[in-house]
């Protein structure tokens, strides 16, 4: 009975010391939400969006959300966009390193300002994430072809363009984690076992 404890005990302190990964929710232009008159150029300072957070849209009824490619973005066309969302709040995962563009649909909208790049960095899997951190950097290369990916500029007018090699499958980082914490156990059972 007394081996059946220690081993709950050595499993519960493997589980509580594997590194845990927190996502973050960034709500677009914070308390003012998705509308005219926010300055979206400046609002992803000081953020840093990592895979697995999300950008959280609070607008009303003449709004909407579009995420478009960099030269849909620059010319303010939703034309082509990759997914379009209505109905005043909208959550959106964080699925892929690399830039994103977002606009409101709504004629002249975009054009008046409301319109959001932001670049996405691969998650770390050791330390939480932060709603601050270091400013997102303009990238170099090509655009994206692939919705999965889309790609948005620096703030400044000018498009940007993702050159960031996709991540690993979140599976890998899991079944390791998983094999870690089994090996450690059925380690753990033999040493007691041998002790008991």
């Amino acid at each position: 009975m007394a081996i059946g404890m220690v081993l709950a005990a050595s499993f519960l302190v493997m589980l509580l010391a594997s590194p845990t990964v927190f996502a973050t929710d960034f709500t677009v232009g914070d308390t003012g939400g998705w509308k005219l008159g926010t300055d979206y150029s400046t609002w992803p300072s000081g953020k840093t969006f990592k895979v697995g957070d999300n950008l959280v849209f609070n607008y009303d009824s003449t709004h909407g959300v579009d995420i478009v490619n960099s030269n849909d973005y620059t010319a303010c066309s939703s034309s082509n966009a990759i997914k379009s969302y209505q109905g005043g709040s909208t959550k959106i995962a964080l699925t892929t390193p690399g830039n994103m563009y977002f606009l409101c649909p709504t004629p002249g909208h975009c054009a008046g300002g409301m319109k959001l790049s932001i670049k996405v960095v691969a998650a770390s899997g050791t330390s939480p994430t932060s709603p601050s951190g270091t400013p997102p950097t303009s990238p170099s290369g090509t655009p994206p072809t692939t919705p999965s990916n889309p790609s948005p500029s620096s703030g400044s007018g000018t498009p940007a363009t993702n050159t960031t090699a996709p991540s690993p499958s979140g599976a890998v980082t899991v079944s390791s984690g998983i094999s870690y914490l089994m090996g450690s156990f059925f380690v753990s059972a033999i040493i007691f076992g041998f002790m008991g």
